[in-house]
């Protein structure tokens, strides 16, 4: 598990922080974001591919069976990145806060590589960073959280649905987890692919005047999006929802706020009183939420890539990862 959370900071900030120095090298910084929606539209397929092998490597091998295809691909990738990436040295930083063109020499001081106390007064400095940092560690809290509760959620949901259709009472009802992984990640290929489409730059009208959306509206609306989802999701399957949200709102500054929740939670606890309501309501939100997913990762790369540093990217990244994982934890324990 170490190993995986060293290999986990790496994976979020290496290859986007490499990305991003090559682009400002080259002068391709405006199609950033286009290159995150094609990037992460490509992860998706991927994903879905490596849902069916999993499920088939379960099936040979057992529950080890997917670990051990995983292997492969480890090792695959890291020849990859090894002999076809050149290295990017970011630019250093100077006192006034504008950075400068690095040159990448052997012999570069060591105290001009960051640190974490320099990245923390980075972000001290900007509070564009700490905003971006911020969504980065909530929304990724949340993703993670979703992850370890899913299939809890989603089994109980099948077995209270398909029990009815069982000739044996008494036998345990499967669900086919790699198939559910697979129409997730179809479900973020899909959100990747909307971000794409609303944020291109080639979007103008006839004048000439461009129509994209902009980054941090699509956040935005991509955020509200989200919650809505993992709150039907949440409402439609605990039995808890109504009863605290009716407490809460017996509480004079709460009750205008909240009421509209309460009688949300009672109407959705009544539609969803039958099995068949239940798993339709529960899958679709889940479905939701994972195409927030695939617009959130080209959404905060693009935002990443206009607001940290490229001198201290990668630490700046994995700072707020800190956060994150405290969450995390914090839910679970």
């Amino acid at each position: 598990r170490v190993m995986g959370g060293i290999g986990t900071s790496l994976l979020f900030s290496a290859p986007e922080a490499w990305l991003v120095g090559d682009a400002a090298r080259n002068g391709l910084e405006g199609s950033l974001g286009e290159t995150f929606g094609l990037a992460y539209a490509g992860d998706s397929i991927v994903a879905i591919l490596a849902g069916q092998m999993a499920g088939l490597a379960a099936g040979t091998r057992g529950p080890t069976g997917p670990f051990e295809l995983s292997v492969g691909f480890l090792i695959l990738g890291g020849l990859l990145a090894a002999f076809t990436w050149k290295e990017n040295v970011a630019g250093n930083v100077s006192a006034n806060g504008e950075e400068q063109a690095s040159k990448g020499d052997d012999d570069d001081d060591a105290g001009s590589k960051p640190t974490i106390r320099d990245a923390i007064k980075v972000v001290k400095e900007d509070p564009k960073i700490m905003l971006v940092g911020s969504i980065q560690s909530l929304f990724e809290a949340a993703m993670y959280i979703f992850v370890l509760n899913w299939p809890p959620a989603v089994s109980k949901a099948v077995s209270a649905y398909f029990a009815k259709f069982a000739t044996d009472s008494s036998a345990a009802i499967g669900t086919p987890y790699g198939t559910v992984f697979s129409c997730f990640m179809a479900c973020c290929l899909l959100g990747s692919t909307i971000f794409g489409q609303m944020t291109s730059s080639t979007k103008v009208d006839k004048n000439g005047k461009s129509k994209a959306v902009s980054t941090e509206n699509f956040a935005a609306g991509m955020l509200g999006l989200a919650t809505l989802a993992m709150g039907c999701a949440t409402l439609s399957i605990s039995t808890s929802t109504p009863r605290i949200l009716s407490a809460l709102t017996s509480l004079p500054v709460l009750s205008t706020i909240l009421s509209p929740l309460t009688a949300l939670a009672g109407s959705l606890s009544s539609i969803a009183s039958t099995p068949g309501a239940l798993i339709s309501i529960l899958i679709l939100s889940l479905f939701v939420f994972e195409s927030c997913v695939g617009m959130y990762f080209p959404t905060i790369g693009t935002l990443r890539s206009k607001y940290f540093p490229d001198s201290h990217r990668s630490v700046v990244m994995n700072l707020f990862g800190i956060p994150l994982n405290a969450m995390v934890v914090t839910v679970f324990l």
